[in-house]
């Protein structure tokens, strides 16, 4: 058997993947995932010692929700071969899936503000990084893939990165 294990950076991240979840929207499902939920884990050491030291028969395939493009996630050499790390890059920020949502993507632009900063400060949302915010915002599975489309579309996503949209089935 092959198995998922699906870490998040943030609340907000993991909301998102819940939310995909919940709604059967992703190309694995929660009963594929060890622990069968979003992990919250930034360190591959950490990772190892907690899942990997377990004795899995079977391949496990990593997806890491992150903004960032260098964050390492190396793992020891006795799991190279039966762990594959995907980075699923959300950059600059996850709330730009609700700028664009609200259809304010060229005012954000102009704006000059980080995502969330744009968020809090013009469209008076104060908890966009609050796992319970991002749940109910995104509460109707279809709203949040039309704002993964979007944010696929108007992103410079580099040949070979995983974006969001590339979970989604």
């Amino acid at each position: 058997m092959n198995y998922v294990a699906c870490i998040a950076e943030g609340a907000a991240e993991t909301a998102i993947i819940d939310i995909l979840l919940d709604h059967h929207r992703l190309i694995f499902e929660r009963e594929e995932m060890l622990d069968e939920q979003v992990l919250r884990c930034r360190s591959a050491s950490t990772f190892e010692s907690r899942y990997l030291r377990k004795g899995f028969s079977g391949k496990i395939t990593v997806y890491r929700i992150l903004d960032s493009r260098r964050e390492n996630f190396r793992l020891g050499k006795a799991y190279e071969h039966k762990v594959d790390v995907i980075n699923v890059v959300t950059a600059p920020e996850i709330e730009m899936l609700i700028i664009l949502n609200e259809n304010r993507y060229e005012d954000f632009k102009k704006s000059g503000m980080k995502p969330s900063e744009y968020c809090m400060v013009v469209l008076k949302l104060h908890r966009v990084k609050s796992y319970d915010f991002v749940m109910q915002y995104f509460s109707d599975p279809s709203v949040l893939i039309t704002a993964i489309k979007k944010y696929t579309e108007v992103s410079r996503i580099p040949k070979g990165e995983w974006a969001l949209l590339h979970l989604v089935k």
